[in-house]
């Protein structure tokens, strides 16, 4: 039996961050089924940044793809930040964003996972990006994301600007220092809080113990005979007991 030949369709849809449409080409093909000197057209298919499109993914590299594959779903494409459960943040033109989660585990905008939205439970680093709490290289692991500093919760001990100009308001863990943390003496007293080398209290090279963070040395608490101060740092005072002169 004679039939027609087959028409197949290349599907490619590259990723690229000034533009939010990608286009497949349209194609008119002849068909020998067709009477002489008609075509038929096959549709034009447009792949958008838009909710419910998917994505696959080579390397770093997220590219549009018809919904029969792909690892990942755009949740929105947004001006603002995206939804807690999105697992990375693409740049598609301008200010926008792309939110995305994947189809299978791993999620890593899970808490602690070290996808692209920060939420509580999340480490970050210091250049305000987050890092999987498995891994090494994060200052400190969020209690709160606010809009401003001033609005952080009760106990939070340090702040990180974030990528996207929030503000992670930090608990103990990490690098931040708490009550109790032990510190290697530093070069002088005032200095960023990052660097601040922290050691276990049983070093030889543990100086002072950390009796409280405040905003000044006057809320310092008894037992504390030595301060560091960061000035710009969400509470700059870091009030200390020395246990080694």
């Amino acid at each position: 039996m004679t039939t027609g030949p087959k028409v197949m369709v290349s599907i490619a849809a590259t990723f690229v961050v000034s533009a939010v449409v990608v286009a497949l080409t349209s194609l008119v093909v002849a068909s020998r089924s067709a009477p002489p000197g008609q075509t038929i057209a096959v549709s034009r298919q447009t792949l958008l940044w838009s909710p419910g499109a998917c994505v696959s993914r080579t390397g770093p590299r997220y590219d549009l793809t018809p919904c029969n594959g792909g690892v990942a779903e755009v949740l929105t494409v947004t001006d603002g930040p995206c939804p807690p459960d999105s697992d990375d943040v693409l740049r598609v033109g301008g200010s926008r964003t792309a939110c995305v989660r994947n189809f299978l585990d791993p999620h890593p905008g899970e808490p602690g996972g070290g996808g692209g939205v920060i939420r509580p439970g999340d480490c970050v680093a210091l250049d305000g990006g987050e890092r999987p709490c498995a891994s090494t290289g994060w200052y400190g692991r969020a209690v709160a994301v606010v809009r401003r500093a001033s609005t952080c919760p009760r106990g939070t001990l340090d702040t990180l600007t974030l990528v996207d100009h929030q503000v992670a308001c930090l608990g103990g863990g990490g690098h931040v220092l708490a009550r109790g943390a032990c510190v290697a003496r530093p070069p002088r007293t005032s200095l960023t809080r990052s660097a601040i080398t922290q050691v276990t209290c049983s070093s030889p090279r543990a100086w002072a113990q950390v009796t409280s963070v405040e905003s000044s040395a006057k809320q310092c608490p008894e037992g504390s005979n030595r301060y560091l101060e960061a000035p710009g740092a969400y509470r700059p005072v870091t009030c200390l007991h020395l246990v080694s002169k």
